[in-house]
């Protein structure tokens, strides 16, 4: 009778120093396994400590407590399928990011990630220390090597792991999303398995943790690089993979092969997963917005209803003189399709007040930008004021584009916790707004149908802080910018790249200084979802002051 092996696949989203709850999870996935045959279940990287953890794992006291959940983890999963799990290790003055076998009651073995990633939002090599090519360990009838993420996307430790006796190789990730990732990820599989010749098992974590989410996607490829079995994206679950022995090697049998959505979907996919488990993992199951009848708030009112409901999404107006008409009927037009609450509070008292204590000191000077930001920053304070009274996170609704030349109102505009479209240029806000009014799949909370009305789509963006203000009066328009933009922030394109490729050098040296010198208002804004390579914040590390200007 040929050989089998059964091994689950735990695709599961944890919580960031939850250390009980990630366990009792793996707990409740172990007991699932045993119940459907398993011979072993597997999780994946850093999965009870959550991922990433960042300095938290220095902190000798967490350090301990999540060494002693694994222990009494094995404990606990004594009886039925082996168990392997993520999380630290330290010992002789090392830390590591480790990768726990759990056998019979006790720990088995343990496996050390090699290379440390230190680019993008990783910087490992600060926090842990690069443990040897470990070999392959033994469960029943089969040896499986073990490189932990970044292990795999290098020959030298998969090729180790081959040479010593590894019959298929089982990848645990904690892989964050960005667009063109999933294809990236089985590109650099499908090689390994080439070089090897062996099975191998991508598994990742899911869920948003602060700006990053790790959209799941695990899949298993059979020598030559034949895919077997592909999860869902974003989505939890078990995978029960069957594997057998055949006279060229162990084999993965074929399973749930799941179809991905296009880079549209799986971008409002991102901002959806962020938001929700940024507010339920810190505690939040309320959320508030100003409203203005633009297409930014607009979009982030969407975002939050597919994310929470819109029972849960209070939207405010905060009309000034300067408030059109057309924005109060959009903003009213966009909640009702939408299904949240509308409040409206006219900041037009609150701004006289604010007119008439400065009057003495203003006196002799002219009205400018001061007295716009004031009104931004009485918008900001009422709907924080909210937001401490009923306890309701304010959302911040600045797009990429906004966000990079300083397009907003420090302490104004910028108040709230997360901002759910932070790494989306204006160009692609458009683009975002009409697909969701074409689109609705299960996982939203919102209604279907046209939720964003055409006219809050097509209309020219305004902030509304004069009369008759447009954005292209203080900036090049959208498409110039984001072209710009995309060239100097994504692609680290010079001056005089932009300029070769037709942009006018005058208005490409105008960006790049707005982006320099917007620096600072970055370093104090909310998080958001991570979308691109270069989102702001961990993928781009730039001193706040900064004389250097690009001479090219």
């Amino acid at each position: 009778m040929a050989q089998s092996f059964r091994l689950t696949l735990a695709q599961l989203n944890p919580v960031a120093g939850a250390l009980g709850t990630n366990a009792a999870k793996a707990r409740a996935a172990w007991q699932e396994a045993r119940r459907a045959g398993a011979d072993m279940i597997a999780f994946p990287e850093m999965f009870l400590t959550g991922y990433q953890v960042q300095d938290l794992v220095r902190k000798p006291a967490f350090l301990a407590d999540a060494m002693a959940h694994v222990e009494q983890l094995a404990r606990d999963c004594a009886q039925g399928p082996a168990l392997g799990i993520g999380a630290p290790f330290a010992a002789h003055g090392k830390l590591y990011n480790a990768y726990y076998i759990c056998q019979n009651g006790e720990v088995t073995a343990r496996i050390f990630k090699h290379r440390l990633p230190n680019s993008e939002v990783f910087d490992e090599m600060r926090v842990y220390d690069g443990g040897p090519i470990s070999g392959p360990f033994s469960v029943g009838p089969l040896r499986i090597g073990a490189p932990i993420c970044e292990d795999a996307w290098a020959e030298d430790v998969p090729e180790a792991l081959a040479e010593t006796g590894a019959e298929i190789l089982l990848v645990p990730n904690g892989s964050p999303y960005h667009r063109g990732k999933q294809d990236l990820r089985i590109a650099q599989m499908v090689s390994r398995v080439v070089e090897t010749g062996l099975p191998l098992v991508y598994l990742n974590l899911v869920g948003g943790q602060d700006d990053q989410v790790f959209d799941g996607a695990s899949f298993v490829l059979n020598p030559g690089g034949v895919l077997a079995v592909q999860m869902p994206g974003f989505d939890e679950g078990l995978a029960h993979v069957d594997f057998a022995h055949t006279s060229e090697g162990w084999r993965a049998q074929d399973g749930l092969r799941a179809v991905h959505p296009d880079e549209w979907e799986q971008d409002y996919r991102v901002m959806v997963t962020a938001l929700g488990d940024y507010l339920a993992k810190s505690g939040f199951s309320r959320v508030l917005l100003g409203l203005s009848g633009g297409i930014d708030s607009a979009l982030v009112a969407a975002i939050a209803a597919d994310a929470i409901g819109p029972e849960n999404v209070r939207c405010v107006m905060l009309p000034s003189e300067y408030t059109s008409p057309a924005s109060l009927e959009d903003a009213a037009a966009v909640a009702r399709a939408l299904g949240c609450r509308l409040d409206e509070v006219p900041i037009d008292g609150p701004r006289a007040a604010v007119t008439q204590a400065l009057a003495p000191l203003f006196a002799g000077t002219q009205p400018d930008l001061t007295e716009e930001n004031v009104q931004s920053r009485l918008r900001g304070l009422i709907l924080m004021a909210l937001s401490n009274k009923f306890g309701e996170m304010l959302l911040t609704t600045g797009n990429k584009s906004e966000v990079a030349v300083g397009y907003a109102t420090i302490y104004g505009d910028m108040a709230g916790g997360y901002n759910p479209i932070k790494d989306l240029y204006k160009t692609r806000v458009f683009q975002t707004c009409r697909w969701r009014n074409e689109n609705h799949r299960d996982w939203m909370k919102g209604p279907a149908g046209e939720v964003i009305p055409p006219r809050v789509i097509d209309k020219p963006p305004s902030a509304e802080l004069r009369a008759d203000q447009k954005d292209e009066d203080s900036l090049p328009p959208y498409p110039v910018l984001d072209a710009i933009l995309t060239g100097l922030i994504d692609d680290e394109k010079s001056v005089a790249d932009l300029v070769a490729q037709g942009l006018d050098r005058e208005t490409v040296q105008r960006v790049e200084h707005l982006v320099y010198l917007s620096e600072y208002k970055r370093f104090q804004s909310a998080p958001g979802a991570r979308l691109t390579r270069r989102a702001f914040w961990l993928d781009r590390r730039y001193p706040i002051v900064n004389r250097w200007r690009d001479p090219s």
